[in-house]
């Protein structure tokens, strides 16, 4: 199936989609969020968004985990950037992304609601929204709508895996 990216924007889904297509592929999940610096996380966590700079390094590592799973993972990243997302293919050529669309508002209302057990403040949603750059129209990227359910969502990335997979 090769790898694949669940991307997006805070609050949208990532985690909980990843780990679900994680185990529905037999993949391994390579959560993106584990890999952040000490240093990044500090500054999310106190609102200050991060920059190309501060993201540099965490693509770097990212790059270096997909190349350690030559027969496929689940990556969950933020990707917002075409940049961002052009470096991951680098390091994984035929990757494919999943995008969890999801507005301001059902996004800054998830984040809010798990600010006691994630780093990352609810006052960086907008920040997120002003740095994404939408992949729709790149190659190999399939849009979902993050607030289906997640059982519903996994079944449709997987079914879309498997035909490009045949295709």
């Amino acid at each position: 199936m090769g790898s694949v990216v669940v991307m997006g924007v805070a609050g949208c889904g990532k985690s909980s989609l990843g780990g679900a297509l994680a185990q529905a592929s037999g993949l391994p999940l390579v959560e993106g969020d584990d890999f952040h610096s000490p240093a990044s996380r500090d500054k999310m966590n106190r609102g200050i968004a991060l920059t190309d700079a501060d993201r540099d390094g965490w693509l770097a590592t990212l790059g270096d985990a997909l190349r350690r799973h030559p027969h496929g993972a689940v990556l969950t990243c933020s990707a917002l950037k075409r940049a961002y997302r052009d470096r991951l293919r680098t390091a994984s050529p035929g990757l494919r992304f999943l995008f969890l669309d999801i507005d301001r508002a059902q996004a800054l209302q998830r984040v809010a609601a798990r600010a006691g057990s994630h780093f990352f403040s609810a006052s960086l949603v907008d920040s997120q929204f002003a740095t994404l750059e939408s992949p729709l129209g790149e190659a190999g990227v399939l849009r979902l709508d993050a607030l289906e359910p997640i059982d519903h969502l996994c079944a449709s990335a997987m079914a879309w895996l498997h035909a490009k997979e045949t295709s």
